[in-house]
């Protein structure tokens, strides 16, 4: 893949996470609008790394993107996990989210 070609996988993932985003709509419900358009950002992330595994040379850039798939895609499940059960009306353990082993504790 050449450099255009690169920056055009970029571009698109870029539009078809926005397109994802914007396509989530609004419920009235800030909850369940702020999981359903995170979740696409997100993959949009997970994305834009993968593309830079395959393309990039930079070592430390490389772990970023590795960290960056890690730990999004942990985020996705959690976030899709919740956002399921807020639109099932089903809010049994309040205190459970985010139950994520990085970004907010064990």
């Amino acid at each position: 893949m050449t450099y255009g070609e690169f920056t055009r996988a970029m571009h698109e993932g870029m539009e078809h996470m926005m397109r994802d985003m914007h396509h989530a709509g609004a419920s009235g419900r800030p909850d369940v609008d702020f999981l359903a358009m995170m979740i696409p950002h997100h993959e949009g992330a997970v994305e834009m790394a993968r593309l830079v595994l395959v393309h990039g040379r930079d070592p430390l850039v490389r772990r970023l993107a590795e960290d960056i798939i890690a730990g999004q895609s942990s985020e996705i499940a959690a976030m899709s996990a919740r956002l399921v059960r807020l639109k099932a009306g089903q809010d049994s353990e309040p205190d459970a989210f985010p139950a994520l082993g990085s970004t907010r504790g064990p």
